[in-house]
């Protein structure tokens, strides 16, 4: 079986950053997962349609409106969504957003999952996401909860945003985050936990190159490579 990482935590731990690097290290292929519900969040919108409008969200998809693929191009990934690169549209907060809210419909989730345990299956790959571990790689060769507190989190997502010239408050920033949180860790359909086999990793406390290091350290230990 080719070697499959599962990466699951919380809005802001850095989950696809982190993830670029080691999987970049080890050499396999990165599907950020969340970039995948980022695109049906802006497809939705893109549509007119109210992220938080379940029924028009999924007969959207059923009819074919929110074709989401991956594909690589100088080792990093590039989200289509039919077929148009929304790579860097994605990463608005806006998009962020509207991802939690699609992301809990049985609709969007079925078509996402089954493509991207179809790509899991066919090469060594490194997922990230909110419910890789659980729900989408179950069996996973290696398992690890990225996390940092909410305090840390947005501080680095403040910091993203300042690179961009965006001058949101950081008060402003951490009350979203504590939102997503709630709303991640108490939706309906696969709520955001730490799988009971998977290894805690708090990077609060952790730069870049430590949380990278921690990571390699852990599939080291577990697959030998």
């Amino acid at each position: 079986m080719p070697l499959t990482i599962a990466i699951d935590g919380p809005v802001g731990a850095g989950k696809s950053t982190i993830s670029d690097e080691v999987a970049n290290r080890l050499g396999i292929l990165h599907l950020d997962t969340g970039a995948m519900y980022r695109a049906v969040g802006l497809a939705a919108t893109g549509a007119g349609i109210d992220p938080a409008d379940e029924k028009a969200v999924s007969a959207l998809c059923e009819k074919g409106g929110a074709q989401v693929d991956i594909r690589y191009e100088n080792g990093k990934q590039i989200t289509l969504l039919n077929g148009e690169d929304v790579s860097s549209r994605i990463r608005t907060q806006e998009a962020g957003g509207a991802a939690s809210a699609v992301s809990r419909y049985p609709a969007v989730r079925t078509m996402l999952v089954r493509r991207q345990q179809e790509m899991a299956q066919e090469q060594p790959m490194l997922l990230d996401g909110r419910d890789i571990g659980t729900v989408v790689l179950p069996h996973a060769t290696v398992k690890i909860y990225l996390t940092a507190s909410p305090e840390a989190r947005a501080r680095r997502r403040m910091d993203q945003l300042r690179e961009k010239g965006d001058q949101t408050p950081f008060e402003e920033i951490l009350k979203e985050v504590n939102a997503r949180d709630y709303q991640d860790m108490n939706r309906a359909l696969t709520p955001l936990r730490q799988a009971e086999d998977a290894i805690l990793l708090d990077s609060s406390d952790l730069n870049f190159e430590e949380t990278v290091s921690a990571i390699l350290a852990l599939v080291e230990e577990k697959y030998g490579h």
